[in-house]
């Protein structure tokens, strides 16, 4: 079966972009009402996002102490990630190893010819060959529809209204100047902006986590490796101790799984749809690749 898009998630995800895109006119609309001093924090802002564009990878990287490998190390992860790539139709990326008893994988870099794949040893004792290359698949799968870009830009009016309202606080902290009632009028939005940016962010994310899962079956023509590893990765998840899973929270939005216990966050406040949701997303793909 080749590389075909589920348009239903794919409406989803430009409904999303389109409320975001409409959420930052409002916004813009209001910060121009109310002054033109707001533009410093605007172009900080694009600063931040293109920092995040084009160092997200080294700074992933750094944050997880994921260390990139070369062939002669991990011979045999370097040849399933170039065959995945092969059927993917991808460059092959930069390969790491991320050395922690949370067992996950992730990719990273703004496009296919800067991207990551990196995935724990832990992972890589956890699973089968064929669940561990569905799971590399998978995060073949964001490079493929470019995740990271999206994401970026996504995530820049949430990083506006973020910076106001820290720009507020700071302001009254230390005694600043009285900004006088259109201020408070802009921080009051800025926090409505920020809550909704960031659920829409979130589904966003949630969507593009079925996706990835969709492209890793497609990729390797056996969704039920899938099924079958993140059963496993959730499983041990709640075995692993918490100062390990606290060491790479950071990393938790680029994880195939997060590393946190089943129930510890509402489904609309994560990064991830429920894993029981996900098994029903792939059952429906693999009844498409076997035609029934």
């Amino acid at each position: 079966m080749d590389w075909k898009r589920d348009w239903g998630l794919t409406g989803r995800v430009w409904l999303t972009m389109f409320l975001l895109f409409i959420l930052y006119l409002v916004f813009m609309t209001v910060l121009l009402a109310f002054g033109a001093g707001y533009w410093l924090i605007v172009l900080l802002a694009v600063g931040m996002g293109l920092v995040q564009y084009f160092f997200s990878d080294k700074m992933v990287l750094w944050s997880t102490g994921a260390r990139i490998i070369e062939e002669n190390e991990y011979p045999e992860l370097h040849r399933t990630v170039e065959k995945l790539c092969a059927e993917a139709d991808l460059p092959k990326p930069r390969i790491a190893i991320m050395q922690s008893p949370v067992p996950n994988a992730f990719a990273t870099g703004r496009s296919p010819k800067h991207a990551v794949v990196a995935c724990t040893d832990s992972i890589m004792r956890l699973l089968k060959k064929d669940e561990l290359e569905a799971v590399l698949a998978h995060e073949l799968a964001h490079v493929k529809n470019r995740d990271i870009l999206t994401m970026t830009m996504a995530s820049f009016i949430t990083m506006i209204a973020s910076m106001i309202m820290q720009s507020f606080f700071f302001s009254a902290l230390f005694g600043g100047r009285d900004r006088g009632g259109g201020w408070i009028v802009v921080w009051i939005v800025s926090i409505v902006v920020y809550a909704i940016s960031t659920l829409l962010i979130l589904a966003l994310s949630r969507y593009r986590e079925f996706a990835a899962d969709r492209g890793s079956a497609l990729i390797t023509k056996n969704p039920e490796a899938l099924i079958s590893a993140l059963k496993k990765i959730s499983g041990r998840m709640d075995a692993v101790p918490v100062e390990y899973k606290e060491k790479v929270k950071g990393a938790n939005a680029f994880f195939i799984i997060p590393a946190i216990s089943k129930n510890s966050l509402m489904e609309l406040l994560s990064t991830h749809p429920a894993l029981d949701k996900r098994i029903a997303n792939l059952k429906k793909v693999s009844a498409e690749i076997h035609g029934y």
